[in-house]
């Protein structure tokens, strides 16, 4: 794609700290930003040429590059200097309510009880086990002492050996979301000298506790590209790949059956799924295709006795529940147990040796069902309240009658329940401790529908505490993601109660792009809807004020990676609606990263958003993408937060974005850009340092909701 071909520049950076003797409270309004260099840049299709005076911030090993993210720190951190003490004030509370001291509720897997705790000032997991809830513990890792060293560090994929005797783990110091897989034998407590680089970090063991089954990703774009089958104990470089996805749209894993009968290979793309089998007793056999692919055809099997359960959507837009015997597998062999519902969107399911578990979505709320395997008799858990998020939780083993499950609410601090599915016994084995005086009775959380501008109805889910005014003069914080078919639950936030203390309201808007109120609601939010996403989002913006929810000079906006997307499409169309912004990760340069296929997840989202190559996708992406709309008007207030090693949303689109903004926008609200340089699209590795960031945008919205009045005033 040679539009894109442009030699190597270089910036001039320029960063002036005077500050004015003014005691008020915009002193720092007198320093100058960092500005890059402006070097024209030609990118070429359909015809059509965009100037793009930023494209060369793309070179990550520039030194002029970091050089110039780490002025705009300098003066995003000299900018507010005056919240550093509310900065500080915020942490220690959200830090403050966190228990320390901590472990998970344990899980029963293949003869011993697995969990997670962490020591008081420690900020990373120790992993676990025991034989039974009072027997000896076994540390099966203590990523406190692996992380010694590193800047980032993060585990992920702890998978034990059918017989209990090695642990595999995937490790990745840089925050690209490229795993190194090593073993650890658990009777010696030695790491074997053996590992597996480049791979996504999770393994599917077979049966003989010798065989792994791992993916590998391209160096270059970080797709999942092939599946390697190991052996403990042979070199690493004998692994061998047993199977390459060559489509680019696509991406692979491996995995196997709650059952532990059969290995997975599953393929898929935005749209698509392919699924390979294998008996996992025959590891050196060949997997076979269960259903070969087919474009807009979805389905995701398990396995149960003498057949699959396929999930699918099958002429079923919500999907439905098939099963099909083990020997004959392809479509035309599937056999319908739960119908397709056009209100209700099948998320999930959980199979049990006598029970099957479906986890459901019906007016943006998530649902859990519970069927007899043998009678179909079924019946749904009540939660009893308004708005709440649950989730099918780890149930590891196949033969029992409990079934753990998740839930939480914007009230309701995080459960892990345990549901006898028989008698309906229902026993809360931990909730999450919010240390301080955090008394749930003291909020109130409800749900509202705000009408689109096409007559559509958008749930809203709103949080705030008692004795905050109702009657238009409250600052709210309005967030919204809206894409993927990623719906946003109505979960608990214990740091988000800093906000809520301080006469903050709290809006969720459940936009479409989602799948909040089934697959439709995502199809009218991607491709040549996704304008739809962001008009939701003003709508309902509009809608809080007018039902007197928000200030209308205090309302506020917060998106992060497609959500980023968010934040610089409205403020594009939209400035006067917000007082200011937080764009986390923000994915803005739209168009540039869809004709890019060298960039991480560009191929394999075509479906998302449209490919630019097609000039109907160009033309309608380049109409929304924020970097191109950056137009000669005033903007909010916008902090803007990225990081240098993200593999999900390259730095250099906000930086851009930024760069852009500083050149044309035409008012005087702060804009600051804050690079991690040494994270990724997760931010901190750490348990509490990820609060420091938190901590920082929450001090950015007090300070602009007349700080003066409200940084030290808490709702009693």
């Amino acid at each position: 794609m040679s539009h894109r071909s442009v030699g190597l520049f270089y910036a001039t950076l320029m960063l002036t700290s005077a500050c004015s003797d003014s005691p008020d409270k915009g002193t720092a309004q007198t320093l100058t930003p960092p500005r890059a260099e402006k070097v024209d840049t030609a990118l070429t299709i359909h015809g059509h040429t965009r100037h793009d005076p930023y494209y060369w911030l793309n070179q990550r090993e520039n030194p002029k590059v970091v050089q110039y993210l780490e002025a705009e720190n300098a003066y995003t951190k000299e900018m507010l200097k005056d919240t550093e003490e509310m900065q500080e004030e915020l942490y220690e509370e959200m830090v403050g309510r966190i228990k320390q001291n901590d472990a998970s509720v344990p899980y029963p897997d293949h003869g011993y009880l697995y969990y997670s705790r962490y020591e008081e000032g420690r900020e990373y997991p120790i992993f676990c086990r025991k034989k039974s809830e009072d027997a000896e513990e076994e540390i099966l890792l203590n990523v406190n002492d692996l992380a010694q060293g590193h800047d980032y560090y993060q585990v992920v994929g702890l998978r034990v050996s059918p017989d209990n005797l090695t642990l595999a783990y995937g490790v990745d110091t840089v925050s690209r979301r490229r795993y190194t897989i090593h073993f650890k034998n658990l009777n010696t407590g030695e790491t074997l000298p053996y590992a597996l680089p480049n791979t996504t970090g999770s393994i599917a063991w077979a049966n003989d506790s010798q065989t792994v089954f791992c993916t590998g990703k391209d160096s270059t774009t970080l797709r999942a590209d092939r599946v390697i089958r190991y052996r403990l104990g042979e070199p690493s470089e004998s692994a061998e790949e047993i199977y390459r996805e060559d489509d680019e749209t696509f991406s692979c894993y491996a995995v196997k059956t709650k059952s532990d009968k059969f290995l997975l290979i599953g393929s898929h793309s935005t749209l698509t799924t392919e699924f390979r089998y294998l008996d996992a007793d025959t590891p050196q056999e060949s997997f076979k295709v269960m259903q070969p692919r087919e474009r807009g055809l979805e389905y995701y099997p398990d396995h149960y006795q003498n057949h699959f359960y396929i999930r699918t959507n099958l002429e079923a837009q919500n999907f439905r529940l098939m099963e099909t015997p083990l020997h004959a597998t392809a479509k035309e062999n599937w056999k319908e147990v739960i119908p397709h519902r056009p209100d209700v969107l099948l998320e999930e399911i959980d199979v049990f040796r006598n029970w099957l578990v479906l986890q459901e979505k019906k007016e943006g709320l998530t649902q859990l069902r519970v069927r007899n395997q043998r009678t179909s008799a079924e019946h749904y858990l009540d939660f009893g309240e308004e708005t709440y998020a649950a989730s099918i939780g780890t149930n590891r083993e196949f033969d029992t009658d409990w079934l753990r499950y998740e839930y939480s609410s914007l009230t309701t601090p995080n459960s892990t329940y345990d549901y006898h599915m028989q008698t309906k016994e229902r026993l809360l084995r931990k909730q999450e401790e919010v240390l301080g005086n955090f008394d749930p009775n003291n909020y109130q959380a409800e749900r509202r529908f705000a009408i689109a501008r096409d007559g559509t109805r958008i749930p809203v889910s709103i949080v705030y505490r008692k004795g905050t005014p109702l009657d238009g003069s409250s600052p709210l914080l309005l967030y919204g993601y809206g894409s993927y078919g990623y719906g946003l639950s109505d979960s608990f936030s214990s740091s988000r109660l800093s906000l809520l203390d301080r006469g903050f309201v709290y809006a969720i808007a459940h936009i479409r792009g989602g799948d909040e109120m089934g697959r439709a609601w995502y199809e009218n939010g991607k491709l040549l809807h996704k304008k739809n996403t962001f008009t939701d989002f003003i709508d309902c913006g509009e809608f809080l004020v007018q039902e007197n929810y928000a200030d209308s000079t205090r309302l506020f906006a917060a998106g992060g990676s497609a959500g980023g997307l968010l934040m610089g499409a409205v403020v594009n169309m939209r400035p006067d609606l917000f007082k200011g912004v937080i764009a986390d990760v923000p994915f803005v340069d739209v168009v540039t990263t869809m004709l890019d296929e060298s960039i991480p997840l560009t191929t394999s989202e075509y479906d998302e958003w449209g490919n630019p190559n097609d000039k109907a996708y160009y033309d309608y992406i380049l109409s929304y993408s924020p970097y191109d709309n950056v137009a000669a008007k005033d903007y909010p207030a916008l902090l803007v937060l990225t990081g240098l090693h993200d593999s999900q949303v390259q730095y250099w689109e906000p930086a851009k974005w930024v760069a852009k903004l500083r050149d044309l926008k035409t008012d005087q609200n702060p804009l600051l850009l804050h690079t991690n340089m040494s994270a990724g699209h997760g931010g901190a590795s750490g348990r509490f340092e990820r609060y420091r960031e938190t901590a920082m945008e929450y001090a950015f919205l007090i300070s602009l909701a007349d700080a003066e009045k409200r940084k030290d005033i808490k709702l009693q």
